[in-house]
């Protein structure tokens, strides 16, 4: 890790800069309070950092979480007693990564996983247009098509026009243009550019305008356009920020279920992300996804003890992190500290920072995430990759990113079965010389119920007076559901005049009585 630093160190800023207004954000959609929020994102990088083991991962709080904490304060009766269940979570998380659950990661297919990285990306860009010109309305990490405001996210650009704060906007311009060329021009003119981040550059510019344009009528920028980080008065009231769990409420089945909710969730939204990192990653590392469990597990036990919300790791911030060259898990665990730091040494300055310039932040984050290339890439391989591709996407930007996946996934499923009915065997007709069709099946290699089908298909196709060789001499799992079609098929064989020779490893036999009896 000393030896990326450099590589590092600069990440862990500009994954700082995103971390900050997401963390405030989330806390906010799930009615918590918002140093809840800041306590997940210091943790989550911090303790998950250096636990997890993956390199270029960064956890905090996820906002695909933030309806299940809005509903669970409200169920629960209080924060405090909501912070049980997330201790609860954290154990059965240790529990699933001990159980080696996180096997599950495995599982999702690579143009679902792909559409999700696509769809997060758009839901970014979209999500951040009106904080880009100025209007605040939903607050800042929101993943959801109807938001908290009443709006969705296409009404919510629609009523930009109306809400315009000129300031903002005109910051956010600067930023977007000091990203765009720190990205396309300085970054590649010598290595001060890599070293000093674009990201870091438009903070401190905006914080500038701020501060220079605060009395003017017409470009300064209200409060409520800013970062809104808690600012302590004292030491005391700094401590009196955390929240504890109220343990008397354990034996509540209710908070057991929560529980169990939030480890569920934050498991399966951190195995997608850990998948989705990987594949993002340029050094192709390959996170051991049992340990990112244990990891997961260990933060939300702290997080939850301390007054933070659930953590997960999270592809924003993930993200973030590799295309501003982070190496290690070093880059993680900086953010961290510069969370905790800066929220104890300087949160009056950071509360200058305009939210229109962390939206240009994330504008970039957001398109390398969904770049056009990609669709073109996607539809050239083929619709089996294609369409489980554009369900993800479309799912996640007009749902939600869990609903959103789940769409992709089902789609995945149904073109695994086509495929599967497509190639349970191969069928080749041999010789019609004597009179009699001569016809060979030759079964694949695995045979299941999923390719009942296609065979009973075959076999009811089969015209009269057929010689069928029956070869499964390659196949090494035959399901029972298969034997059975046989058995069925052998009585009207018999009707039709066809005689059955199956041709395994163990020898041949012709017109068995059963084949079951064969198999066995």
């Amino acid at each position: 890790m000393i030896k990326t630093i450099k590589s590092d160190l600069p990440a862990s800023i500009v994954v700082f800069f995103v971390a900050l207004p997401l963390c405030l954000g989330i806390a906010l959609a799930s009615g918590a309070p918002l140093f809840s929020g800041l306590i997940a994102g210091i943790i989550g990088g911090i303790v998950v950092g250096a636990l997890s083991g993956s390199k270029i991962g960064v956890s905090g709080p996820a906002a695909g979480l933030a309806a299940i904490v809005l509903t669970a304060i409200g169920t629960l009766g209080g924060y405090q007693n909501f912070l049980v269940a997330v201790v609860i979570g954290g154990a059965l998380q240790i529990i699933f990564g001990l159980l080696k659950a996180g096997i599950i990661g495995y599982y999702f297919p690579s143009s679902v996983i792909k559409g999700m990285l696509t769809g997060i990306g758009i839901i970014i860009v979209l999500k951040q247009i009106p904080h880009f010109f100025g209007y605040d309305a939903e607050p800042e990490g929101a993943d959801s098509f109807f938001e908290m405001s009443g709006e969705n996210t296409f009404s919510a650009i629609g009523h930009i026009a109306d809400n315009i704060t000129l300031g903002s906007m005109i910051v956010g311009i600067v930023a977007l243009s000091i990203l765009l060329l720190w990205d396309i021009v300085l970054s590649k003119k010598g290595k001060v550019f890599q070293i000093i981040q674009g990201p870091l550059v438009a903070v401190v510019v905006g914080i500038l305008f701020y501060v220079l344009t605060k009395s003017n009528e017409t470009l300064g920028i209200d409060p409520s356009h800013l970062v809104s980080v808690p600012v302590p008065d004292d030491i005391n009231s700094f401590l009196g920020q955390f929240s504890f769990p109220n343990f008397s409420v354990i034996t509540n089945p209710q908070v057991w279920i929560t529980g169990f909710t939030i480890a569920l969730v934050a498991s399966l939204e951190t195995l997608l992300c850990v998948e989705a990192t990987d594949k993002l990653d340029p050094d192709k590392n390959v996170t051991p996804t049992n340990r990112e469990l244990l990891a997961q597990g260990t933060g939300n036990i702290i997080s939850g003890l301390i007054g933070g919300l659930p953590i997960t790791q999270v592809i924003v911030r993930s993200s973030a992190n590799i295309q501003s060259g982070g190496k290690t898990k070093a880059s993680a665990i900086l953010h961290g500290f510069l969370l905790l730091i800066s929220v104890i040494l300087i949160p009056t300055l950071l509360n200058k920072i305009p939210l229109s310039v962390l939206a240009a932040v994330l504008f970039i984050v957001g398109y390398k995430l969904a770049k056009p290339a990609l669709f073109k890439k996607m539809y050239g391989l083929g619709w089996k990759q294609f369409v489980p591709f554009i369900v993800t996407i479309v799912g996640i930007v007009f749902t939600d990113l869990l609903i959103g996946i789940s769409l992709g996934l089902a789609v995945g499923i149904v073109v695994i079965l086509i495929k599967s009915y497509q190639n349970s065997h191969f069928l080749h007709i041999e010789d019609k010389s004597d009179g009699k069709n001569k016809v060979k099946m030759t079964l694949a290699e695995e045979v299941t119920f999923f390719n009942k089908g296609a065979i009973l298909k075959e076999l009811d196709s089969l015209p009269k007076d057929t010689y069928l060789e029956f070869d499964v001499r390659k196949t090494r799992y035959l399901d029972y559901d298969i034997i059975e079609i046989l058995d069925d098929f052998a009585v009207k064989a018999e009707e039709r005049n066809i005689d059955i020779k199956i041709i395994s490893e163990k020898g041949s036999a012709e017109n068995p009585k059963s084949f079951v009896e064969f198999f066995n």
